[in-house]
């Protein structure tokens, strides 16, 4: 039962379908696709990941927030998603690097989030049926009213949200990885060489975690962040030594400004895409993408690496995926899904360019896939 204090929230389904629970963010009303993410940690990054806008996250941890949150694990200036979803909120924090509480932040930070849900029932309906839109509340308690406007929103495909989320302007990056990242042999791997200059990467933000840049910024790379708006001619004006295209809300089919700008950088200096950037770059090759069921959220996700057999557990944040049907004979897979056997990772056969879909900064998530990082590098390095 919801005690006197208690502010009451419902989250109602495109399918009819209403849950009724406790708010425990901000007062307010948003509409998003609803979606589920497997990760029993990393909630903090979840919520600052730019590429969830426009989404309503599900956590299926029955659990969250029990070490609160700090600065220093942000992945953006603020949270990006439209709502969050937990079975159960901590309202203790015991963690010594802990500044609020999950409640807190949620509140401070203008999130409208819904707790006292069975959240194992709504995953299994998204597993049955998909993604679906929906509509979170504390101020229309009405259901019949909160279905019609679940119907009513526009959902992800054939939207344009990097442009929601991209950045005003061009910086430079001067942010290292933090000191609980173990980096294994790459912590030494500064850019030593006396008679070498530090490899510049441009890096196209189309909506980046900022763990990204941290890892090639550790790894001794001058790094220029750049809206992914940005043309060919922007980037190459700052003679880069390599590009990196950077994660991302949405759907990448309209994007043609990012792929028109990668089709031009092609061949002209190595590419690293992460996530969004894999999309973008498979479509810039002439390949297609289509809408995942229901995509895949986690920290937990399985990718086998072509070339040897590895196995990597990986953290993954994506609702749409490169076609195989379509893809290019210039591009030759190089990473599977061991769930469902989509592509998780190309190359390109003639320029120096590669790209994965899931996250290998992984914050928060296993480290297994750090080495990625260093292969761009020594892609830069052979090209310097």
């Amino acid at each position: 039962m919801l005690s006197r204090m208690s502010q009451p929230a419902k989250l109602a389904l495109e399918d009819g379908t209403v849950f009724t629970g406790v708010s425990i963010g901000a007062a307010g009303e948003v509409d998003g696709e609803v979606c589920f993410n497997t990760s029993m940690t990393g909630y903090q990054e979840i919520l600052t990941d730019p590429s969830y806008r426009g989404q309503i996250v599900t956590m299926t941890c029955p659990q969250i927030g029990n070490y609160g949150v700090n600065t220093e694990d942000l992945e953006s200036p603020r949270p990006h998603l439209a709502g969050f979803v937990v079975r159960e909120h901590s309202r203790v924090r015991s963690n010594f690097r802990a500044e609020a509480s999950l409640s807190q932040f949620l509140k401070d930070c203008g999130v409208v989030a819904i707790e006292s849900i069975d959240t194992r029932a709504l995953v299994r309906r998204i597993r049955a049926q998909g993604a679906m839109r929906g509509v979170l509340s504390t101020e229309d308690m009405d259901d019949t009213r909160l279905v019609a406007k679940a119907l009513a929103s526009p959902g992800l495909v054939g939207r344009d949200l990097v442009r929601e989320v991209v950045p005003n302007e061009s910086s430079a990056w001067r942010e290292s990885v933090s000191p609980w990242t173990y980096l294994g042999k790459a912590e030494s791997a500064k850019w030593k060489a006396k008679d070498t200059k530090a490899p510049h990467v441009v890096a196209l933000d189309f909506g980046m975690k900022w763990n990204i840049p941290r890892h090639l910024y550790a790894r001794g790379c001058q790094v220029t962040v750049l809206p992914g708006t940005a043309h060919a001619e922007e980037v190459l004006a700052h003679e880069p030594d390599g590009v990196f295209l950077s994660n991302g809300p949405g759907d990448p089919e309209p994007l043609d400004y990012a792929i028109n700008t990668i089709g031009a950088l092609l061949g002209k200096q190595p590419i690293f895409g992460i996530c969004l950037g894999h999309q973008l770059l498979a479509l810039a090759c002439g390949a297609k993408t289509f809408k995942m069921k229901f995509g895949h959220r986690g920290a937990n996700q399985p990718v086998q690496r072509l070339v040897d057999g590895t196995v990597e557990i990986t953290s993954q944040n994506h609702g749409f995926a490169v076609d195989e049907d379509t893809l290019p004979a210039v591009l030759e897979v190089t990473h599977r899904s061991l769930n469902d056997n989509t592509i998780e990772g190309v190359r390109h056969l003639q320029y120096e360019a590669f790209s994965v879909q899931y996250h290998p900064e992984s914050s928060a998530g296993p480290h297994d896939s750090h080495y990625l990082f260093e292969e761009f590098l020594e892609g830069l390095s052979a090209g310097s």
